[in-house]
């Protein structure tokens, strides 16, 4: 380009749109964007009455499920889910459906133990340092409800440390659960991160 026509594409009146991703971050021209605008791409679960039995049932699970990763029991983990169970963590919140768009996981009973195997070969040295995740889970909330079906949503943070290095995750979860001889187990569970879209220095290992 001849330098007045590099002139003439610097000038005030041309304008770049900014282009914000899902975590926040805003690329080129922040000032040309506000958050504001921006329509709420979040879910907000609708409640109904349930006795206080079942509501502790579905605690009890959701906490167990949080131990069993904190405590890498993963074997004991993926025996939540049903024979046909899905573990689902969407790249966006708009998406709809695991088996047709791209996704961070994407996990039916075999990829489960497929990831679960390379977890826990010796040759797996990510996790060998010292690695472990905290996990905390609540405002839990039963949106459906029938004899032998849930539709169940909660909250998440999880921290990950990492030799001298931590992490935070945070999210929602959304379980479907189905009663199978007298337990409730988890036909899909649906991971939407806050953060899903960051820049990490490195991959997630394991489930979160």
């Amino acid at each position: 380009m001849q330098p007045k026509e590099v002139k003439e594409a610097l000038g005030t009146g041309v304008v770049i749109e900014a282009i914000q991703s899902m975590s926040g971050a805003e690329s080129i021209a922040p000032d040309h964007m506000g958050r504001g605008r921006l329509p709420s791409q979040g879910y907000i679960p609708k409640a109904i009455a349930v006795d206080a039995a079942l509501r502790r049932q579905v605690e009890e699970l959701l906490f167990h499920q949080a131990a069993l990763l904190d405590n890498k029991a993963w074997g004991e983990w993926t025996e939540l889910f049903t024979e046909e169970g899905v573990y689902w963590m969407p790249s966006t919140p708009l998406q709809t459906d695991w088996r047709r768009e791209a996704s961070i996981f994407a996990e039916d009973r075999l990829l489960m133990e497929v990831r679960m195997g390379r977890l826990l070969h010796p040759n797996a040295w990510s996790q060998a340092a010292q690695w472990g995740t905290n996990h905390l889970v609540g405002n839990i909330v039963i949106e459906a409800a029938t004899p032998t079906t849930l539709e169940v949503y909660s909250r998440f943070q999880m921290m990950e440390m990492r030799r001298d290095q931590v992490r935070h995750f945070g999210g929602s979860y959304r379980h479907s659960l189905v009663l199978q001889e007298g337990a409730w187990k988890i036909q899909l569970q649906r991971v939407d991160m806050t953060n899903g879209q960051a820049a990490y220095d490195y991959v997630i290992q394991a489930w979160v």
